[in-house]
């Protein structure tokens, strides 16, 4: 359950990112800007949240820059092609590098979210001396 209120909370903000950069400012039309809303977080959700983020060792602030990195990357290059295929007359790189740049933004804050919040099982890897 709490990965579906991930997702949920992943989804909302980047259709919001997207929303107000792609739609708004590169005028996407609103049905693509929730497609690629859709593919963009269940990819980053699986690739940069569950495959990297979860899985790296360390202190919690290495692997958020990292995992943030990751998110950044994955964001600009999935909104790149998929801008390219769906609405080729927009500046897509420009729209892809600026959307990329805010969703990681709000990626550093939602990898907090997963640590304290869905990825409560395995504490090993957290930076708490104390506790282990």
């Amino acid at each position: 359950m709490e990965h579906l209120k991930a997702l949920a909370i992943k989804f909302v903000m980047v259709a919001v990112v997207l929303g107000i950069i792609l739609t708004g400012i590169y005028g996407v039309p609103v049905s693509d800007m929730l497609i690629v809303s859709v593919i963009l977080t269940l990819g980053a959700y699986v690739l940069g949240d569950l495959l990297v983020f979860k899985r790296l060792n360390g202190e919690q602030k290495k692997r958020n820059v990292i995992a943030t990195m990751a998110d950044a990357g994955l964001a600009f290059v999935l909104l790149w092609f998929l801008g390219t295929a769906m609405f080729p007359d927009h500046n897509v790189i420009m729209a892809s590098l600026i959307s990329a740049i805010v969703i990681a933004a709000g990626e550093w804050f939602f990898h907090k979210y997963l640590d304290n919040s869905v990825f409560t099982d395995n504490r090993s890897y957290h930076s708490d001396p104390i506790h282990h």
